[in-house]
């Protein structure tokens, strides 16, 4: 994706770290797995069950360590394998009907019901749809990403709407490599971003997704006051960005008060770069 921003023995068990490098390097999938359409009956066991031929795997669903239920509540769960190899066996084994994967499984009250399999190919995070350089300050945040939704499908849909689109990426988090529901698309030229951040929504409508979504100005966290390039701030960089048409310049702090006590500009809002990551949430795997 563009840049937006000793010896010893060796267990049987485990590869070599050439060959585990090897191994990552060749991945094809996230090790999550979405599966949709569950009996509303199954609870995480028998869910594990189902899918623990394939290998070691931990069930989860959203804010399932904040409930007491064993039940995923809405019909679906996420399956987390520790091993990428799990997923291309489990997607082996679905029926495939049009560009759908679908599964059996079985809960008290159903007989191999069939439920849905949505792995997330690695190759489908990042698009280039020209040899543009990418600019980071011509790129746009897309808030409220389908995460079903491709890198390539992004970047169709918005080079349809403004025109110009060189990049398109989706956001995934750095352990499972599983999208985040953002994403990024960049442009060739200014006269394109600006009538994306100025639309400020655009309408996704692809397959079975039909969302709309946010478009704004992507923050970056490296940049120099636009103003006084870090002669007022010590050298630091910049903690606000101007997303006004007006402006689009990154700011320090006594900048942003100088600039923006002018005449007309007193009600721009600063942005600042998107929320910092998570903790990183390490998965007990079951055998």
């Amino acid at each position: 994706a563009p840049d937006l921003g000793g010896g010893g023995a060796v267990s049987p068990s485990s590869p070599p770290r050439s060959r585990r490098a090897a191994a990552q390097m060749t991945e094809c999938f996230s090790r999550k797995v979405f599966v949709g359409g569950l009996p509303p009956d199954i609870d995480e066991v028998e869910i594990h069950a189902a899918f623990c031929r394939f290998g070691a795997l931990t069930v989860d669903w959203p804010h399932k360590a904040n409930s007491k239920s064993y039940f995923p509540p809405k019909g679906y769960a996420f399956l987390l394998f520790r091993e990428e190899f799990s997923v291309q066996k489990l997607i082996a084994s679905c029926v495939q009907e049009d560009d759908k994967l679908f599964y059996f499984v079985t809960s008290p009250t159903q007989r191999d019901k069939q439920v849905q399999i949505r792995p997330w190919c690695l190759a489908d995070s990042d698009f280039v749809m020209d040899r543009h350089p990418v600019e980071p300050r011509r790129t746009v945040f897309v808030g409220g990403v389908p995460r079903p939704l491709r890198s390539s499908d992004l970047a169709r849909i918005m080079n349809e709407r403004f025109g110009n689109v060189c990049y398109a990426g989706i956001d995934v988090d750095p352990e499972l490599r599983y999208p985040k529901g953002a994403g990024r698309v960049s442009f060739s030229s200014q006269e394109s971003y600006i009538s994306a951040i100025t639309a400020r929504f655009v309408h996704l409508q692809i397959g079975d997704i039909d969302k709309r979504v946010e478009l704004k100005p992507y923050v970056l966290d490296d940049q120099m006051c636009d103003e006084c390039h870090g002669l007022l701030c010590g050298g630091k960089f910049a903690p606000f960005f101007c997303g006004s048409v007006s402006c689009l310049q990154y700011y320090c702090k006594q900048c942003w008060t100088t600039v923006h006590s002018i005449l007309g500009r007193q009600n721009h809002k600063p942005l600042v770069k998107e929320g910092t990551e998570r903790p990183r949430v390490h998965h007990t795997f079951r055998y």
